[in-house]
């Protein structure tokens, strides 16, 4: 067959134009010379010609410009008229214009169509001789101190020109304020009254109220929240028919009745997160039609309530397999549709009224109570109340209920006249060959009637997917149906054979892209104008969503199908069609439920943005807000255009009507809408009382001054004499709550929660996040007026009572606020103090003065060697007091060769005499002068300790015998030794083996190994020989001055025939407690001497090797004594290792975690920052208990601050001043000047540092906070038994917490004391109710723990927001901010314990991944505990909903354990609620820390086994970002410094100012301001990241002037892209 060209010329109108006309009658003049922002290009001026072709559509043509043409007058925005006349208003508005009432000049406004509203446009050190450091290191030292001194003088002069700046400011925003205030109170009842008073959520806890009492019929714009208040009525109703139940009634169950089977699945969906309870849905699908009773029994008896279309309820009744007796309760979704023979009729009229008694209670929920075209609103309303025996109960002006949901404004986009139907040439060829088939006649017509309202391409288009394989099958079988007939000649093969042949003609048909052209025909002017306004929202990448409503499938799978095409809307756009599930024959499969529950997922994350829907989107299902919304076709109804318009909720979303120009029955349904939702309000607003809520509702100065209010409470402050009245009262808190942080940017504002109690109207007032009070209920009052100014009144006087309103009755919050809850800013971690500082421990002065009767011994051993030629030899350490055991710790030998040092205390006592300890003394300051070159006088009495050597061959332990073990022969050789001198006598063993000493150089002191033959004296030094200098080997050795040299030569030559020894040099370090930074030239300390000019010690070389190590040994054998003097004062048993840790500072800045070290001191071991990050976390674990214990009333911001005063740095830091702990903190490292035993005369060798002097040291107040925390950490860390937990394992950081806090508050002394001093609330043992014994099974299968007071856990999940009214608990926060810490506590020991060598910054980090609110809420989720939320927060259950979706979602498809770390933040409330939960447990189980570790083991512990897949969450904070990506470039000159912002100007009764800047090579190129330095510093470093984050790192290294250290690797990549780049 010939198949010809596709070219065709279908009959067209004129030249494709578009305009908007802005729905806005208040819309000012604007400047028509500049185009109109929105929708861009789109916007054309209105043609002039008031003549348009005419055609011969079915649509009569009317002018151009008659008055509908001007409809600027829709605006359902933000800006509509407060008056419950204003739809009434406009309408007659439009209907007031002739149709030549337009003016050149309106014509010009309408061409620029007004679209510059707000909203819519464009997108807008100490001494050098005082340490024992390698050379070069001292430089380095004093360099970056006086680095660091210059950066903080460079910051300190910036932050005070930023401070002018921001006090002026301050006071400039006062000026400001203060005339802001005057006019307060009279603007205070104008449009902020209705903010302040009527919060947005209070209709549907009245209309909540109001179902609980009578049937009711909720009419509630669509968005408005009315899925909330079937929920609150549903979780009502439940905990009502458990405590029937539990009374032994039968069992009754809730219907939740939908239209649709998509909406059963949302709407179970829905309450099966916002209910914990047992939800079934029932939907044909499930074969429902063929059940039978048991069935039915099994799933009434499975489930609280039922999700189902009406239909199947009606059928179960029908059979009597449900009877309305088993009913508590009929939810009728979208309950206007209970007309006629509808379901819900049906249900109603056949089987509720019979029932006369026992009925359910029944609540309908619609926008409308009407959807058809009829104005008899009264008589409509009339029979679905009677129909549906309830009553409407609504607000009288839907207005307001509008202001509280986000509403679009209304444009209309004009299109073209589009021309008559006319066939395509593919629809040409069809009907010439196979027009007789009757089974196509549908199609045929389909596609003539599609050709000019969409185009001829999409006509075409159309016909291609209707040949398609797989709708063949389907057309032939729909060809048996009878009422198609059949031509005489074909029989059912015939058909099918006909049906084949035309596909193939169809699949042959070239169809070329479509093309949007203006002269092109392929598509209709009205597509072409649906297309541009989409490339307009679609031409950048965006998350907005769009829904375009059509009337058949076909339009929206054409449609679908052409927007598939990227040239027409861009890459951006991602579309798709929904449509019902009804099965169409030109459809290859229908459009199923789980296709439409798929592409809504999508639609929702994204993957889709754009619905092509038909009606079945307007209503009934949560479909995420709109920013755009398009009716391609317009409505059928009022109601239709409500629920459409709707879905348009995104803030500054837009709706669009798109008309044919001219066409009046277009004009017309518009009209029909707004004259019918105009007149539903006015109808609404006219309702009797009974069915309004809002009654009193409307503040104003009359109200106000109504004589109902005279003669209420009022109060005279005493002091100021300033009254306190009910009127005042609404206005002074919410100015409080405006007092608030973060008010301005969450709008804070009090929220009265109503309720009936005794025919009287009461409110409960609820106060925002952060406010001291929380809760306050009011005394029931007969208006609803009084009974809101009642309760604010009983607010105002509790605020008052607590000092958060002064005597003229203003806000003290925010002074109050800086004192309490950021105490820790109280204290500088710059500003240091000098101390005195322990060098020596108090045990030495122990029997000082006298000769020692006893000595003890300690016995000094390195197993490991020295690392030289010389073995080692055991040292004795005798003592007045017996020592404690110490712990073994490493030494850096010879070459840096490691030797763990073993000390053995001995228990026996040596009972010395006056011979013996000569021996010893002998010996002691033999070691001091010929290894140390330090002579002393020899004094027992002032001596504390002396040294002596131990036997090699013996073997000792604790229980040895001291005086056995000491090697008294060497003692006596040493002690009468006197041939140390030259003597040509010696012989070959005399010189070898031997200790040799220069008595002039205390720096050359030999191992003799062998003797060199073939050298002499005159002999040249071997060049390996460090420091030979090109010497003779007499040069090198001789350490005279060159005159006394030659002076002594000639008096006494030096002996020629002496021998030349091969010796090994002892090293010169003193401080063996670090690596060496040398240790390669330690390795080379061969050398060669002659012996004359040396000594010849009778010390063993092998006593000497040891000790070497004495300097090091001493320095921390006292370190460790000084910790345990610590304890001492303390009270604290811990060992010496972690307390001498606990209290070790290492670096001028040790307490800033994560930054580089300044100054920092070698070999003082570990500092205290990992047991000052424990002690941090136990000390806030203890005090929040005892917060809690003691406290039973007071709300969580009020234990916010008790534990602030007991845990702040500045309560720390003045208890441990007046316990003197400062001079005990180890700062200074070893000090080859300060080992020697104090109160000895030095007879010869260098002067000892600080002698008979004072030390002091300079510490910052945080450095002595810090302390008190590594301590509470070692106190803690020491007695913890992980697995094995007791509570008197942690009685000793208790204590440790009791005496540094020094608080009435905390006087506890072990864990038992807790549970002890607990005050139990009176609620906690109240016998539970029937719901809340459920909620503890339920829970208890997600976690094996079983409540003693089911009532505790039902609090754990009782949201602030929750009305304590409804069931007399408290909210959750107070154990949310019990269970925090001790799921901190957890969370920081499981870190410590795995990763023991990672330092607090790091550990901070990567905590902050468990404890995080993002993998908190994710668990929340898992365990399935958002579902038993208690909350009354319309916002709370949306985001709760889509949040557990997108989770659950990513679980699946994820299936890593990190799978949290991708989905967004979660609502607060969530992980509050897993908190609040181990609080409860814990305190439920009489304090038993076991069960919180049991649920950390259990649910959190498996996320965390591998930490380094969270390394990329820990450092995605800002600031670590930073330092990561300045460290990757090479630069290390860059800082980050805070300051509080102090001086005139500054505003006291605010929050402090702390301004933050990032710093690199002197340039601040960032700051940040806020209330703390945590987050001015987070502020600062994004800033700081926007401008170097993507950077190449020569160009930032360039930018900055940095030249810091070479980072070749980098400046290589970078030259090597820029030459890429350039090629």
């Amino acid at each position: 067959m010939q198949v010809p060209t596709a070219t065709e010329s279908p009959p067209v109108g004129p030249a494709h134009t578009a305009s908007f006309i802005d729905c806005d009658l208040f819309a000012p003049t604007v400047d028509t010379s500049t185009p109109p922002a929105y929708l861009g290009d789109l916007h054309q001026s209105v043609s002039q010609d008031k003549t348009p072709p005419a055609h011969t559509g079915k649509i009569p043509v009317g002018d151009l410009h008659d008055p509908f043409a001007s409809l600027h007058l829709f605006d359902s925005g933000s800006t509509f008229p407060t008056n419950s006349n204003s739809s009434k208003q406009r309408l007659e508005a439009l209907n007031s214009r002739s149709d030549n009432s337009m003016t050149p000049k309106l014509q010009s406004q309408f061409s620029a169509l007004n679209m510059e509203d707000e909203g819519y446009q464009g997108s807008p050190a100490e001494d050098e001789d005082e340490s024992d450091v390698d050379s070069g290191a001292d430089n380095a030292v004093d360099n970056k101190t006086n680095h660091r001194r210059k950066q903080q003088a460079l910051f300190d002069s910036w932050a005070e020109d930023a401070a002018v700046n921001i006090t002026k400011e301050g006071l400039l925003e006062a000026t400001r304020a203060s005339g802001r205030e005057i006019t307060e109170t009279n603007t205070i009842f104008g449009q902020s009254a209705e903010k302040i008073v009527n919060f947005p959520r209070e209709y549907q806890l009245e209309l909540f109220e109001r179902a609980k009492q009578q049937n009711t019929i909720a009419v509630l714009d669509t968005g408005s929240g009315k899925t909330l208040i079937a929920v609150l009525l549903l979780r009502y109703t439940i905990e009502q028919e458990l405590e029937r139940r539990r009374a032994g009634n039968s069992d009754r169950v809730s219907f939740f009745l939908v239209n649709s089977v998509a909406l059963v699945m949302q709407q179970h969906n829905v309450l099966e997160r916002n209910l914990d309870y047992k939800i079934g849905r029932l939907y044909g699908d499930m074969g429902v039609a063929t059940w039978r009773s048991q069935q039915w029994k099994e799933i009434l008896d499975d489930n609280m309530v039922i999700v189902c279309t009406a239909d199947i309820l009606v059928q179960a009744l029908v059979y009597s397999f449900v009877t309305m007796e088993q009913i508590n309760l009929l939810i009728f979704d979208e309950a206007h549709h209970a007309k006629k023979e509808h379901a819900y009729a049906r249900l109603v009229r056949d089987f509720y009224f019979p029932q006369t008694i026992h009925r359910p209670r029944i609540f309908g929920m619609t926008a409308s109570p009407m959807d058809v075209k009829s104005n008899e609103h009264r008589q409509i309303a009339e029979a679905l109340e009677n129909l549906l025996d309830s009553r409407i109960a609504t607000v009288s002006d839907l207005n307001k209920v509008r202001q509280c949901i986000s509403t679009p404004e209304e444009l209309v986009l004009e299109y073209e006249p589009i021309g008559p139907p006319f066939e395509t040439i593919l629809h040409q060829l069809l009907v010439r060959e196979f027009g007789d088939l009757a089974i196509l006649e549908n199609v045929f017509d389909s596609s003539k009637h599609m050709a000019p309202e969409l185009g001829s391409w999409c006509a075409t288009a159309y016909l291609g997917f209707a040949f398609e394989e797989s709708k063949l099958h389907r057309l032939s079988k729909q060809a048996e149906r009878p009422e198609f007939g059949r031509v005489d000649s074909y029989d059912e093969s015939e058909v099918e054979t006909g049906l084949r042949a035309a596909a193939t003609l169809v699949k042959q048909y070239p169809i070329q892209d479509p093309q949007l052209a203006a002269k092109s025909s392929d598509l209709s002017s009205k597509v072409k104008s649906f297309v541009t306004a989409l490339q307009d929202e679609y031409k950048y990448p965006t998350h907005a969503r769009c829904i375009v409503f059509v009337d058949r499938r076909k339009t929206a799978y054409a449609l679908e199908h052409l927007l598939s095409y990227s040239h027409i809307c861009g890459p951006y756009l991602k579309a798709a069609s929904f449509v019902g599930t009804a099965s169409s024959v030109y459809e290859a499969s229908p459009f199923s439920t789980r296709k439409q529950v798929l592409t809504m997922a999508k639609f929702r994350t994204g993957e889709i943005n754009c619905l092509i829907a038909t009606s079945i989107a307007e209503e009934g299902l949560d479909i995420p807000d709109c920013n755009l919304v398009i009716r391609f076709d317009l409505y059928k109804n009022m109601i239709g255009y409500v629920q459409s318009r709707g879905r348009a909720r995104h803030l500054h979303s837009k709706y669009v009507h798109m008309i044919e120009r001219g066409n009046r029955f277009h004009r017309d349904v518009i009209m029909q809408a707004v004259a019918q939702e105009a007149s539903m309000r006015e109808f609404c607003q006219k309702l009797p009382k009974d069915r309004r809520l809002d009654e009193d509702d409307g503040f104003s100065d009359s109200i106000l001054s109504d004589p109902s209010l005279k003669g209420q409470r009022f109060a005279t402050h005493p002091k100021s004499k300033a009254k306190l009245t009910y009127k005042e009262a609404l206005i002074i808190l919410a100015n409080f709550v405006a007092s608030l942080p973060g008010a301005a940017e969450n709008f804070y504002r009090p929220e009265y929660i109503p309720s009936t109690r005794e025919g009287k109207f009461a409110y409960e007032v609820l106060l925002p996040e952060g406010s001291p009070i929380r809760s306050v209920e009011g005394r029931p009052e007969r208006r609803k007026l009084l009974a809101k100014c009642s309760a604010a009144y009983d607010a105002c006087c509790l605020l008052i009572k607590k000092g958060f309103l002064d005597e003229n009755f203003k806000s003290t919050f925010a002074r109050k606020l800086p004192e309490m809850r950021n105490a820790h800013l109280a204290i500088d971690s710059k500003k240091t103090t000098k101390y005195n500082m322990l060098l020596k421990p108090t045990i030495w002065q122990h029997g000082r003065g006298s000769l020692p009767q006893l000595l003890y011994m300690t016995i000094l051993g390195l197993p490991n060697g020295c690392g030289g030629p010389i073995e080692q030899q055991p040292m004795a350490l005798l003592t007045r007091s017996q020592l404690p055991d110490f712990p073994s710790f490493p030494l850096y030998m010879e070459a840096g060769h490691e030797s763990w040092l073993a000390s053995t205390s001995l228990k026996a006592a040596l009972k010395a005499d006056i011979h013996e300890l000569e021996l010893v003394d002998s010996f002691t300051q033999k070691i001091y002068l010929h290894v140390f070159a330090k002579e002393f006088e020899s004094n027992f009495r002032q001596m504390s300790y002396w040294l002596a050597p131990v036997r090699p061959e013996c073997k000792y332990g604790s229980t040895s015998n001291p005086y056995q073990l000491i090697d008294w022969e060497a003692l006596e050789h040493v002690a009468n030794s006197s041939d140390t001198k030259w003597k040509q006598s010696w012989k070959d063993d005399s010189v070898i083996g031997k200790f040799f000493w220069d008595p002039y150089d205390g720096g050359k002191r030999y191992f003799s190994l062998a003797i060199m033959e073939g050298l002499d004296l005159t002999s040249p030094v071997p060049e390996s020989v460090e420091g030979s200098k090109q010497q003779t080997i007499k040069d090198f050795t001789v350490s005279l001055w060159s005159k006394a040299a030659k002076k002594r030569e000639q008096y006494m030559p030096y002996d020629v025939e002496q021998p030349v020894l091969k010796v090994h040099r002892m090293i010169e370090r003193r401080n063996v407690l670090d690596v060496p930074m040398n240790a390669e030239k330690e390795s080379q300390l061969t050398a060669f001497v002659i012996p004359e000019p040396l000594e010849r010690s009778p010390l063993s070389p092998r006593i000497v090797a040891t000790a070497l190590a004495l300097p090091s040994i001493i320095h921390r054998f006292e370190s460790y004594l000084i910790a345990m003097e610590t304890c001492q004062l303390l009270g604290l048993e811990i060992p010496l290792d972690l307390a001498l840790e606990a209290i070790t500072k290492d670096s001028d800045n040790t307490e800033e975690h994560g930054e580089q070290q300044v100054s920092f001191r070698r070999g003082m071991g570990k500092n205290y920052e990992r047991l000052e990050f424990l002690g941090d976390c136990f000390l806030k674990m203890a005090t929040s208990i005892t917060v809690y214990t003691q406290q039973p009333n007071e709300n969580e911001f009020e234990f916010h601050v008790r534990r602030m005063l007991l845990l702040c740095n500045k309560n720390l830091f003045k208890h441990a001043t007046e316990l003197e702990l400062p001079k005990y903190v180890r700062s200074q490292s070893f000090s080859r000047r300060l080992w020697y035993q104090d109160g000895l005369k030095l007879l010869k060798g260098k002067k000892l540092g600080r002698e008979g002097q004072d030390y002091e040291h300079s510490l910052s107040d945080k450095t002595v906070a810090d302390v008190c925390e590594a301590l509470i950490g070692a106190a803690f860390l020491a007695h913890n038994r992980p697995g094995s937990w007791t509570g008197s394992t942690w009685d000793q950081g208790v204590h440790a917490v009791t005496k540094f806090v020094a608080s009435e508050d905390h006087q506890q002394e072990s864990w038992d004391d807790y549970l002890r001093g607990y005050v139990k609330p009176n609620w906690q043992d109240k016998p539970a109710t029937a719901a809340e014994l459920q909620l503890a099974a339920k829970i208890e299968n997600q976690h094996p723990y079983h409540f003693n007071s089911p009532k505790l856990l039902q609090v754990s999940f009782q949201h602030p927001s929750y009305p304590k009214k409804w069931n007399r608990l408290p909210s959750y926060q107070r154990l949310e901010f019990l269970g925090d810490s001790l799921l901190d506590m957890a969370s920081v020991t499981h870190l410590f314990y795995r990763y023991p060598s990672k330092d607090p910054h790091w550990l901070t980090e990567h905590k902050m991944a468990i404890v995080s609110n993002k993998f908190l809420g994710a668990l929340c989720v898992k365990l399935g505990f958002h579902k038993s939320l208690l909350h009354n927060h319309d916002d709370m259950h949306a985001a709760v909903l889509e949040y557990a979706t997108e989770v659950e979602e990513e679980a699946i498809s994820h299936g890593a354990m990190d799978y949290w770390t991708v989905v967004k933040d979660p609502p607060k409330c969530l992980p509050d609620i897993v908190e609040a939960y181990v609080g409860a447990a814990f305190v439920d189980s009489g304090f038993d820390y076991n069960e919180v570790q049991r649920f950390f083991d259990m649910h959190m512990k498996p996320f965390f086994e591998d930490m380094s897949i969270y390394d990329t969450f820990a450092n995605n904070h800002p600031t670590t970002r930073l330092y990561q990506l300045l460290d990757s470039i090479g630069c290390s000159n860059y800082r980050i410094m805070a300051k509080e912002i102090v001086g005139p100007g500054v505003d006291e009764t605010k929050p402090p100012v702390v301004i933050a800047a990032v710093m690199i090579h002197g340039k601040v190129i960032a700051d940040g301001r806020a209330q703390s330095g945590k987050y001015a510093k987070v502020k600062a470093s994004k800033k700081a990241l926007e401008q170097v984050e993507g950077q190449w790192p020569a160009l930032i290294r360039s930018k900055y002037g940095c030249n810091c250290g070479p980072k070749k690797d980098v400046d290589k990549l970078t030259q090597d892209a820029v030459q890429d780049t350039a090629i």
